[in-house]
C-alpha cells in the first residue's frame, strides 16, 4: 500500500469489510435511504457515486507522469495483450460462467454478462496503486478501454445476450444498450478524473514546480483516494441492503462464478505476462485492467434497461460487494508474486 496514505497497509481489508458491513447495514435498517440517495440522480447517473469514484481516482491520475504515454504507447505487445485479454477472454470467460452457473436463472444470467462486458475503468486504478503497478501503463490501458468501451459495448451485449443465448437455447432476450449511457458513463468516471489529473499536474508543476507537486501536493491528496473508497462502498451496499440480506442464497449464485471469474483472469493474465517476460510493474497493470469490471456502468445499463429494481441491477450491485475483498487478496497476492518474479 502507498506509505502515504494515513491507515497501514495490516489495516486496510478491514477498513473495506467495515465499510461493505456499514453499507448494507444502513440499506437494511433504514430502507429509506436508499430512496434518498436515488434521488440525487440525473438520468441514470448516481451523483453522490459519481462524485465518490471521480474523487477516488483522481490521486492516483495526478501521480500519471502524462509526459511518459508517448512511449508506454509503443510497447505493442504489452497493449495488444491487454487488449485481447479484456474484449475477448473477459467477455468471453463471463459468459461461459454465466451459462454454467445461471442458465436456470435467466435475470441473473444476463445480468452476469452485461457485467463481463464492462470493462474496469474506475477502480483498477486504485488496485494498480496498492500493488505497486506501472501507474502510467495502467492510465493507457484504461483510457484504451474506454474508447473500446464507447464503440463497442452496445455490440457486444447484442451479441452476447440476444444472438448467442438464442443459437445455444438457452431463450431469447431482446436487449438494446444505447450508446449515450455507454458514453456517458465513460466520460463521467474516467473523463472528469483524468482531466483534473492532467491539469494538476501541468499546471501546479508550471507555478509551484516538479518538486513541491511531488513532495507537497501528491501527499497531501493521497489520503483522499481511501477515504473516497470507503465512501463508495458504503454508498453502492446501501443501495440493496435489504435484498443483499433477504436473499442470501441468491447472492451466493451470483457470487460463485464472479469469484471464479476474477481468480482465473488475473492469474491468466499475470502468467501469460510472466511467460513473455513483462516486467512486474506492467504486469500488474496488465493484470488489474483485465481483472476488474466497471460495475457503474453494468448497473447504469441495467437500470436504463431493465428498471432500478430489476434482477439484472440487482446482480451489479452483487459485482463490488464481490469484486472488493476479492481483488484485496489479489492485491496481496500480487505482493507475495512480486518477491519471487
Amino acid at each position: 500500500m502507498n506509505p502515504k496514505l494515513k491507515f497501514p497497509d495490516s489495516y486496510l481489508t478491514l477498513w473495506i469489510f467495515l465499510a461493505m458491513a456499514a453499507g448494507v447495514s444502513l440499506g437494511y435498517f433504514f430502507p429509506g435511504i436508499s430512496e434518498v440517495t436515488k434521488s440525487f440522480s440525473s438520468g441514470t447517473t448516481n451523483i453522490p457515486l459519481a462524485v465518490g469514484l471521480i474523487l477516488m481516482m483522481y490521486p492516483p491520475l495526478a501521480k500519471v507522469d502524462y509526459s511518459l504515454l508517448p512511449k508506454v504507447f509503443t510497447d505493442k505487445k504489452v497493449i495488444s495483450v491487454s487488449l485481447v485479454l479484456n474484449w475477448i477472454v473477459g467477455p468471453v470467460l463471463m459468459f461461459v460462467l454465466a451459462v454454467v452457473f445461471l442458465r436456470n436463472e435467466p435475470d441473473y444470467m444476463v445480468g452476469l454478462i452485461l457485467i463481463g462486458l464492462a470493462r474496469c475503468i474506475a477502480m483498477v486504478i486504485v488496485w494498480n496503486d496498492l500493488a505497486k503497478g506501472n501507474r502510467e501503463y495502467a492510465a493507457l490501458l484504461v483510457a484504451l478501454n474506454s474508447i473500446f468501451q464507447i464503440f463497442s459495448y452496445s455490440f457486444f451485449a447484442w451479441l452476447f445476450i440476444n444472438v448467442l443465448p438464442q443459437k445455444l437455447g438457452l431463450g431469447s432476450f431482446n436487449v438494446s444498450v444505447p450508446m449515450r449511457e455507454v458514453t456517458e458513463s465513460v466520460l463521467i468516471y474516467l473523463g472528469i478524473p483524468f482531466l483534473a489529473g492532467f491539469l494538476s499536474r501541468y499546471l501546479l508543476i508550471v507555478f509551484r514546480g516538479k518538486e513541491w507537486y511531488d513532495r507537497k501536493f501528491i501527499p497531501a491528496v493521497s489520503p483522499v483516494t481511501l477515504y473516497a473508497l470507503l465512501f463508495t462502498i458504503v454508498l453502492m451496499f446501501s443501495l440493496k441492503g435489504d435484498q443483499i440480506l433477504e436473499l442470501p442464497l441468491d447472492v451466493i449464485k451470483v457470487a460463485i462464478p464472479l469469484i471464479i471469474y476474477f481468480v482465473l483472469m488475473f492469474f491468466i493474465s499475470f502468467l501469460l505476462n510472466k511467460m513473455t517476460k513483462v516486467p512486474y510493474d506492467k504486469n500488474v497493470s496488465v493484470a488489474f485492467t483485465a481483472t476488474g469490471n466497471n460495475f457503474e456502468l453494468a448497473i447504469a445499463v441495467s437500470i436504463a434497461v431493465f428498471g432500478i429494481h430489476s434482477a439484472q441491477a440487482f446482480v451489479g450491485v452483487i459485482g463490488p460487494l464481490v469484486e472488493v475483498p476479492v481483488l484485496i487478496v489479489l492485491v496481496k497476492a500480487s505482493l507475495y508474486l512480486k518477491q519471487k518474479y
